[in-house]
């Protein structure tokens, strides 16, 4: 997949104005989340949130190869905000990108903002949200209903990131956006497929071993835990 397609951007591939409304905007929400987390989140989150962070960085070294001789990666937007919550979750994606580009050059220092918002932001709370909003339809104790939400909300967020992706280089002036649409949403539909099958089984492991852990656990589990993790 060309280096400007991909959802790592690179330096130099958007516009300083694109550039600096996305930092704004990642800047902002991260400082909000740092509030909120600090505000009400317990301190037993904090070793949650680090071990979270592990695995996802962990996580996003392996690629598993799609058609066409590229290939993909977790993401783990979704999967923080069904483990952490949208506010503790947007932090651990934000450190995990941070950490990917300083030490990794695994997308550039200058779109860093970019990066964190398409890839972090866009997919911990929409995807959060989403997965909860069908959750709670379905049935919030039961985990087949968890599981539909989550592989539903792990595939949506990574395309539609990949297409807030696509529009950002396209008003820069880096590609056509008709080319990086296609481009983009074709690779990512199957990426986004991945996704959701990690996030499932993710979610599913934990479901059975401790479902305490999740961020809106089964009203059974809540009512045997004597603190939860994170308040609800």
């Amino acid at each position: 997949m060309p280096s400007q397609l991909a959802m790592h951007i690179p330096d130099g591939f958007l516009s300083l104005p694109i550039s600096l409304i996305t930092w704004v905007v990642a800047i902002a929400l991260i400082a909000v989340s740092l509030k909120r987390v600090e505000s009400e989140y317990k301190d037993r989150t904090v070793p949650l949130m680090g071990v979270c962070a592990a695995f996802i960085f962990a996580a996003q070294m392996i690629n598993f190869p799609i058609p066409g001789g590229t290939s993909g990666h977790l993401l783990g937007g979704t999967l923080a905000g069904v483990l952490l919550g949208p506010w503790a979750g947007s932090l651990v994606m934000a450190v995990v990108f941070i950490v990917q580009g300083a030490l990794f050059q695994d997308g550039g220092l200058t779109v860093l903002g970019a990066n964190v918002f398409n890839m972090g932001l866009i997919g911990t709370f929409g995807g959060y949200y989403l997965y909860r909003s069908i959750r709670f339809v379905l049935g919030r104790n039961a985990l087949r209903g968890t599981l539909i939400g989550v592989a539903i909300a792990a595939w949506v967020s990574v395309v539609f990131a990949s297409m807030i992706c696509a529009i950002e280089l396209a008003l820069s002036g880096t590609v056509p956006l008709a080319v990086a649409l296609t481009a983009m949403t074709s690779w990512h539909i199957l990426i986004g497929i991945g996704e959701a099958i990690i996030s499932v089984t993710t979610i599913s492991f934990i479901w059975r071993s401790r479902p305490d852990l999740l961020y809106d656990p089964p009203r059974k589990t809540r009512s045997l835990a004597s603190e939860p993790l994170v308040p609800r």
